[in-house]
Formats: C-alpha cells, sequence, structure tokens
C-alpha cells in the first residue's frame, strides 16, 4: 500500500479524534489496511483524552504484538495526556515501557515524567525520577519547583530553589507561585525584585503572576512598578493585561486608576466590562456601575453570566433594588442567560440587605435550581442585620445541613440571640460547636508599612514588638472619640460578660488594631490601607468613620466582601452594607 494512503487513512482517523468522534474513528482505525506507528498513536491518545483510558491501555499493548514499536515521540506524547487527565496507573505503564527502550536517561523525558508524576499528586515518585539525574537542566529545576508549589509545599519549593545553579524566568515564576500559593505574597514581590536585580528579564507570565499577587495583597506601590515594567516592556497594550491591571487597583482601592486603564482601550472585550463593573460593585457605587452596564450592548459587547452577577452585586451594595430586580426578572429574555444559583444568591442578597427578607424567602422558594450554602447564607446574614431570628434558625438549620463543618451559620446565629441578651441559647449554640469539633476561622487585618506586612489578630497586639506604642494610639484616639460622641455597640460581643469587658473586646478588634498601627508608621496624607478576612463589624465602622474625623485621615478598608473609604467621618458605603 502506497505511503500517501496511510497519511490519508491517519488523517481521517486524527479529524475524527479531533472532532470528539472516537467511535468513529476506531471504526477507521480497524478498517485501515496497514497501520504505522502514527497510526497507533492517535488512537491510544484520542481514548486517554476522551477519558477511555482502559481502551488506551488495551491498544497500548497492542502495538507490540502487532510488530510496532512505540517511537519515542508517540511515548511522550501519551505520557504529556496522562499527566493532562491524571491517568497515574496508565503513566505508570507508560513510564515502565520508557525504561525498557532506555528512553529515561534522556533530560527532557524525565521533565516529561515528572510533569506527568507531578499532575497525578505523586510528588515523591517526582523527585526521585529529579534525583537520579546530577546534571540538570533548567527545565527539570522548573518542574520540581512548580510541582511543589502546585501542592502547597511552599518551603520544600524554596530549598530546590536555592539548590539551582541555573535559574531562568520560568525558575523565578514557580518560586513566585510557590510564595503565593502558601500565603507569602510579599516574599513573591521581593522574589520578583531579585529577579530583576539579577538580570533576568520578566516575561509576560512573570508579570502577570507577580501583579495578581500585588492585587491580593492590596500593594500599590509594587503594582505601580510592575504597571510601569509592562509599559516599558510593550505588554500593556494586551486586552487580557488591562484586565488584570484593572483587577489589580481595584483590589488596591485605586478605583480612578483602573477605569482609566479601562478608557484606554477602545475596543473592549467582556472580560474588560466585567472587570469595571465589579469594580464598582466592590466600592458600593452603583450609579457608576448601572451607567456602565448600559452602556456595554451598544458597543457591541453583550452581558455574559458573570457580568449579570457584577451587576446584581451592585446593585445590592448600593441600595438599588428595583434596578436589580428589573435586571434579574429580565436576564433571560434579553441577554439569553439562564438565572443561576449565583444569580439567585446575589438577589436573595440584595433583597435582604434592605429588609425585604420574606420577599427573599419566597424567592428561595420558588427557585429553579437547588439553592445552596451561598443563598442560605445570604439570607441568614440578612436575617442578623434585620434581627429575624425565625427565619434565622431556618437558614441556618438549612447551612448545618449543606456544610456541617462550617463555622459561619453557628457565629451569626449566636450574634442575633446575643442582641437579645439570650445567653442561655449563646452558650448552647457554643457548646454544639464544640461537640461537632467546628472551629471559627479567627478574624485578622493586615497593613502594609515600609514593604512589610503587619498582621494583627483580635485582642493580641502581646507579641508586636511595638505594642507599647499601639497602645497609646488605641487609647489617644479612644479618649477622641468619647469626645465625639461615640457609644460603643455591645451587641457584636459574644460573650455575656460586663460593660467594660465588652468595650475592651470592642477596642482590640483586628481592624481596629490595623488602623491604630496605620496611624502610628504612615506620614499624614498618605491613606491607611486595611485588608480583613471577615466582614467588619458594626461598632468598628462606626469608630473608623469617627477616627477618620477626629485624626483628619483617610482609611481604606477592604473586608471580605467589599470596600469601605472612611474620610471625615463619612464611609463611601453610605452605611448601607
Amino acid at each position: 500500500m502506497p505511503e500517501r494512503n496511510i497519511v490519508s487513512w491517519n488523517g481521517l482517523v486524527s479529524g475524527y479524534i479531533k472532532n470528539g468522534m472516537i467511535n468513529e474513528a476506531r471504526e477507521a482505525f480497524e478498517m485501515m489496511p496497514e497501520r504505522n506507528v502514527v497510526s497507533w498513536t492517535a488512537m491510544v491518545k484520542g481514548y486517554v483524552q476522551e477519558g477511555m483510558v482502559a481502551e488506551a491501555e488495551t491498544l497500548f499493548w497492542r502495538m507490540p504484538r502487532q510488530g510496532v514499536r512505540p517511537s519515542f515521540p508517540s511515548l511522550i506524547s501519551v505520557l504529556s495526556v496522562c499527566g493532562a487527565l491524571a491517568s497515574l496507573e496508565y503513566g505508570r505503564q507508560v513510564h515502565a515501557h520508557l525504561v525498557r527502550c532506555r528512553f529515561d536517561v534522556d533530560v527532557y523525558v524525565a521533565s516529561v515524567l515528572m510533569t506527568m508524576y507531578v499532575k497525578c499528586g505523586e510528588l515523591v515518585k517526582a523527585k526521585l525520577v529529579f534525583d537520579r539525574f546530577p546534571s540538570k537542566d533548567v527545565i527539570m529545576w522548573n518542574s520540581i519547583i512548580s510541582g511543589y508549589a502546585s501542592h502547597g509545599l511552599g518551603e520544600e519549593a524554596l530549598k530546590v530553589f536555592h539548590a539551582g545553579n541555573e535559574r531562568d524566568d520560568a525558575t523565578w515564576r514557580g518560586m513566585i507561585k510557590a510564595y503565593e500559593r502558601n500565603g507569602f505574597e510579599l516574599e513573591a514581590i521581593d522574589l520578583f525584585g531579585v529577579m530583576q536585580r539579577q538580570g533576568v528579564r520578566p516575561s509576560f507570565p512573570s508579570l502577570i503572576s507577580v501583579l495578581s499577587v500585588c492585587g491580593a495583597l492590596a500593594s500599590l506601590e509594587y503594582g505601580r512598578q510592575v504597571h510601569a515594567h509592562l509599559v516599558r516592556c510593550r505588554f500593556d497594550v494586551d486586552v487580557y493585561v488591562a484586565s488584570v491591571l484593572m483587577t489589580m487597583y481595584v483590589k488596591c482601592g485605586e478605583l480612578v486608576k483602573a477605569k482609566l486603564v479601562f478608557d484606554r482601550f477602545p475596543s473592549k472585550d467582556v472580560i474588560m466590562w466585567n472587570s469595571i463593573i465589579s469594580g464598582y460593585a466592590s466600592h458600593g457605587l452603583g450609579e457608576e456601575a448601572l451607567k456602565v452596564f448600559h452602556e456595554m450592548p451598544s458597543s457591541g459587547t453583550m452581558p455574559n453570566k458573570v457580568t449579570i452577577v457584577a451587576i446584581l452585586t451592585a446593585c445590592s451594595y448600593a441600595g438599588k433594588v428595583e434596578e436589580g430586580v428589573e435586571i434579574f426578572e429580565s436576564m433571560e429574555s434579553r441577554f439569553c442567560v439562564a438565572p443561576s444559583v449565583e444569580h439567585y444568591s446575589c438577589t436573595v442578597d440584595m433583597l435582604g440587605r434592605a429588609g425585604r427578607i420574606d420577599e427573599a424567602m419566597k424567592l428561595i422558594e420558588t427557585m429553579t435550581v437547588k439553592p445552596d450554602a451561598t443563598v442560605w447564607g445570604a439570607l441568614l446574614g440578612a436575617c442578623r442585620t434585620h434581627s429575624r431570628l425565625d427565619l434565622a434558625e431556618v437558614a441556618a438549620k438549612k447551612l448545618f445541613e449543606i456544610e456541617p463543618e462550617n463555622a459561619g451559620p453557628y457565629v451569626l446565629l449566636s450574634s442575633i440571640n446575643a442582641s437579645r441578651a439570650n445567653w442561655g441559647d449563646v452558650a448552647e449554640m457554643r457548646k454544639d460547636m464544640r461537640n461537632k469539633n467546628v472551629s471559627k476561622f479567627p478574624g485578622c487585618s493586615w497593613i502594609e508599612v515600609d514593604k512589610k506586612v503587619h498582621t494583627f489578630f483580635r485582642g493580641d497586639i502581646r507579641n508586636h514588638p511595638e505594642k507599647t506604642l499601639i497602645s497609646m494610639i488605641l487609647e489617644k484616639t479612644e479618649g477622641l472619640l468619647r469626645e465625639a460622641g461615640y457609644s460603643p455597640d455591645c451587641s457584636h460581643v459574644l460573650h455575656d460578660v460586663d460593660e467594660e469587658e465588652k468595650m475592651d473586646n470592642l477596642r482590640l478588634h483586628s481592624e481596629r488594631l490595623a488602623v491604630a498601627y496605620g496611624l502610628l508608621k504612615l506620614p499624614e496624607g498618605v491613606p491607611i490601607r486595611v485588608i480583613k478576612n471577615l466582614r467588619v463589624c458594626r461598632d468598628c465602622h462606626a469608630a473608623i468613620k469617627l477616627i477618620s474625623k477626629v485624626m483628619e485621615r483617610e482609611i481604606i478598608l477592604r473586608d471580605a466582601n467589599r470596600f469601605h473609604h472612611f474620610k471625615k467621618g463619612v464611609c463611601s458605603c453610605k452605611d448601607y452594607w
């Protein structure tokens, strides 16, 4: 049979596989009068890509019996697919075949093997392959660093990183990601600086990785430096880069900068539109979000599922209930987007914040999809705000069933009971948590000063080297707050203790400690930027508003839900949050 006929048959098989027609590909394969290694490899890869590992394995081992010796490229190709599908058992068999064929002595093969084992979660096997080679190339170093990083083993990644003699951009990027995934965002940014000082020119992916870290950490100064680097490298003309830049500026509380990046692009994709709408939403700027949302279709870009979530969130945070309900009810007819659980959750939250709890409950009862924890959580949060113990207990019961290990429902329900002085019920909830081994995630806040992140936990400054000065600032602000008419809201203390102890508990909340440290260390005129991992409590919100007035400082607080810009005794949320 002429070779060109084999090529034609192979093209037919590959075409079927490319279009997901695996059964038709197998029929064509079996009809072939003659097959070569390309035919067998294509068919094996096709089965693996479709997740039909048993069929791929059977076919793979038929090859030698038919007199076809798997080639080096075919084995590498199949091994890569095994990694992508985390097919460990089949990957091991291919590894064994590579050993028998003595292909395993090749450094490139070792890198592919390591990647396969990493993706299958077998880091020990990957390290064994790595350790076998006395002379490792930069690809092998990168593979093992990225492997450790992807599995949250930051210390191991760091050890390997320092052991390597040769480092390219991919090596540095892998280590930056390792730091990021393990919560060492500032170390990731510092490593980026070292990378540049050692003459390694950052690539596009490296810059994007660092920019994401800057957003997560709200490190505006570093973010600006990376932005400048992107401009110098002419990467800033890319639409994807623009979206990441916008997200970074939004997370740093610099919405004006985000809007400038947005306005620079005449042809915006849906991701850019979503980024700016989400940015306005997180800052409570509902009017601005709605304006951009209504401009979107006329620009030629139709809203998608993510856009609707963003605009419903904006309406929820800004109290634009009628506008939000209208968008929710017309989203399927106007934009061909069917309501998902995320859209229902946003709408329940929107109605609940406005005190329309019964309407929110009716919406849940008529949902076309099964309500999940976010839906019931939104209702429970609204019940806490508006003291609806009856529906709070219904929502909490559902949450206990869906997420039995989540401490959130216990805390919110305890908070409602504490506000009514139902201390017996609070104690019962606490006992129930202990019996079920449910632990509350500790609230913490952090602030960046002189390129160092300072983290504060509620009631604990004993280990901070400047604890005496922080205590002095706290006392000073407390005195000024009392003179300005501040009265603590002790309903947020979940313990049955005397009023003085409740007040001490409130003044030592983590966000108050972080703000105090900002007042101590940051010069006048520089905004104090604080991040909190949980939702800010109402008492701290009221206190920080007054602090911004009596200390004449701008304070930007990013909590788990949104931003609060405090200035001259007023918050950007207008106390609707």
